[in-house]
């Protein structure tokens, strides 16, 4: 399902009234469970509570380093009033549930949910409105359920930038290897969907070969580790191009074309901008990642978060599209995410301050 994109106008507005300087989100939070308070800054708003779920900690680090600080710095900011309680559901759809519940029963009246499961997450959803809580679906949508708002990037250009890079970069006749996210997260779907938009017409032209494909479960990089390896088993090697899903996803295609004296040979792309990601990048053995401004997403969902809490309408110039998710046409904030290589990481994250240098040259593990 593509989303429908309305005018980018619409979009750099909402960018100008929501995004606060981009940090590099240097809170660096094991999962579990966390509560911070509003602080004392900012004009004064309703009194209540937002709850904010996450995925996991395997996946990527920015659920950790950079959403759930950034998430809850700029409502502190929007509201000294309100309340984040955090949790983080480490991959588990119904310990994710379990959190929902127990945020509700502690006096949420938001949900800010990025899902384990898109699917399973409906339940979480129709719970919710039973009790009169509003529930915004961060980063991936919750899917077949009549969620409120949805705030994330145009997921399929993710897919689309990345099959692009392996296009425009691997050897004419050459054998492509394809590395999904979970097949449980409809952004992987749309990652994936996006990638063959590109690269379908020419495996059918025969410009290239799809010598191997896999989902991963939880997005887990030994999953990917483990697929990997028995490609090029399969392959006997031969391995032109490989197109990860994410960075977390690429260190694990690295390692296994490292182990065959291949690393750094055969492209191979990214997502989400990682300092490791970003540091293999610099090293030569990853070609690409896409990076997403995850403060100015953060920032969206929190003014949304704020609005709805003091029981406002979002501004139209924030909530600027919308996107179907199997029950409605969801109201949307949609940003747009971009290509980095080792030519413009300068001028993209280190100009944002989405990162350092330092940061790069020295990630932690």
């Amino acid at each position: 399902m593509k989303p429908r994109l309305w005018t980018a106008a619409g979009i750099a507005a909402m960018i100008t009234l929501t995004v606060t300087a981009c940090g590099s989100g240097s809170g660096n939070n094991s999962g579990g469970n966390n509560t911070s308070s509003g602080g004392s800054s900012g004009s004064g708003g309703a009194k209540g509570t937002i709850a904010l779920l996450l995925p996991d900690t395997t996946s990527s680090p920015r659920w950790e380093t950079q959403d759930k600080p950034d998430f809850e710095k700029e409502v502190k900011k929007l509201d000294p009033n309100a309340k984040v309680l955090y949790e983080n559901a480490q991959a588990s759809s119904s310990t994710q549930q379990q959190q929902a519940e127990s945020a509700m029963t502690n006096g949420a009246k938001v949900l800010v949910i990025c899902p384990v499961d898109s699917k399973a997450a409906a339940t979480i959803v129709n719970e919710a409105h039973q009790q009169g809580v509003k529930v915004i679906s961060y980063d991936r949508m919750i899917t077949n359920s009549p969620v409120d708002y949805y705030v994330s990037f145009d997921n399929e250009k993710v897919g689309e930038l990345q099959g692009q890079y392996i296009a425009d970069h691997t050897k004419k006749g050459g054998t492509i290897v394809m590395i999904d996210g979970a097949a449980t997260d409809n952004n992987a779907l749309q990652f994936k969907a996006g990638a063959h938009k590109v690269l379908d017409p020419l495996i059918k032209k025969g410009t290239f070969k799809l010598g191997y494909e896999s989902m991963t479960p939880d997005w887990d990089p030994s999953n990917a580790l483990r697929e990997m390896e028995q490609a090029m088993t399969r392959l006997n090697n031969h391995v032109d191009g490989v197109l990860a899903a994410n960075d977390s996803l690429a260190g694990a295609v690295i390692q296994a074309l490292k182990a065959q004296g291949l690393a750094g040979k055969v492209p191979v792309t990214g997502q989400d901008a990682t300092n490791a990601g970003l540091h293999d990048i610099m090293q030569g053995t990853q070609s690409m990642t896409v990076y997403k401004a995850v403060p100015k997403e953060a920032s969206a969902a929190a003014q949304l978060a704020v609005d709805l809490l003091a029981g406002k309408k979002p501004a139209s110039s924030l909530v600027s599209g919308s996107v179907n998710n199997g029950t409605r046409d969801v109201p949307a904030v949609l940003l747009q995410p971009v290509a980095v290589t080792k030519s413009n990481i300068q001028s993209t994250v280190i100009k944002d301050g989405y990162t350092t240098m330092d940061q790069i040259e020295h990630p932690s593990s």
